[in-house]
């Protein structure tokens, strides 16, 4: 079982970015899922989350306007398309799949995480 994200890279402010996350398995096709980031020195936080069917979605305030995430069921991948980016934002993002369908803010409702991706957004 394993979560694959990508899409990381350098960036200035103002820039974009779009990260996707590739499931390996149809395993998580009825779970919500979601985007965590972690900036050095800092706890890993919440970013955005989205339901099994994509039809629920919840956004930090940091990043809601900026950020959007989306799911594509068919071929289990998972994005965040992130826009006007600034330099608050750079930190490691990791995706996840939660135990249930709906989305969700809190860590702990997470089971399975996939390996990070480092975004930095320069000023």
């Amino acid at each position: 079982v394993q979560l694959q994200a990508s899409g990381g890279g350098a960036v200035q402010a103002g820039g974009s970015l779009r990260l996707p996350c590739a499931a390996s398995t149809r395993m998580f096709t009825n779970n919500g899922m979601g985007w965590f980031r972690q900036a050095p020195g800092k706890e890993r936080e919440f970013v955005a989350s989205i339901s099994w069917n994509g039809g629920g979605t919840s956004y930090a305030d940091s990043v809601k306007d900026r950020f959007t995430i989306s799911r594509d069921r068919g071929t289990n991948v998972m994005y965040l398309q992130m826009n006007d980016l600034v330099p608050e934002d750079t930190a490691v993002y990791y995706c996840a799949a939660a135990r249930g369908a709906w989305n969700s803010g809190s860590r702990s409702d997470y089971r399975y995480w996939g390996q990070g991706t480092q975004v930095t957004v320069s000023s």
